[in-house]
């Protein structure tokens, strides 16, 4: 059970996985999300060009990314990823279009993306790998 706020050291290793595999293919949007109805958070990451026909490429990536971060927060199991036309990564970018920046953004206890969640962390837009 895991029902605890979402801390600090979870954030900075969720930052850090991204970077890493923004590395790999561009992260277009990215969270830690838990619903109300979980007990589990999860880091929902949408990545440029996924489809549900290549998602399984992109989760061998997840593996040996957390596996080189074994000293940190990060549980391969915990992130799910997304396409850019998932409900989720739908509404992180409208909060990217609504509030440019660089400044992650914090839910709780609302409703996002359809559905009700107990906590919804939002890290900034990545910027695009050069």
């Amino acid at each position: 059970m895991d029902t605890s706020p979402l801390v600090m050291d979870e954030i900075d290793a969720g930052a850090e996985f991204l970077k890493r595999l923004n590395a790999y293919r561009p992260v277009k949007a990215a969270c830690w999300l838990r619903r109300s109805e979980e007990e589990e958070r999860y880091l929902y990451v949408a990545l440029d060009g996924l489809t549900d026909e290549n998602s399984d490429i992109a989760y061998g990536e997840v593996l040996p990314i957390a596996g080189e971060m074994k000293d940190q927060f990060i549980d391969p199991f915990r992130v799910k990823v997304i396409t850019p036309e998932h409900s989720v990564a739908k509404a992180v970018a409208e909060i990217y279009r609504r509030f440019p920046g660089r400044i992650p953004t914090r839910f709780n206890g609302r409703v996002f993306a359809g559905m009700a969640v107990a906590e919804v962390y939002i890290y900034p837009e990545l910027p695009a790998k050069q």
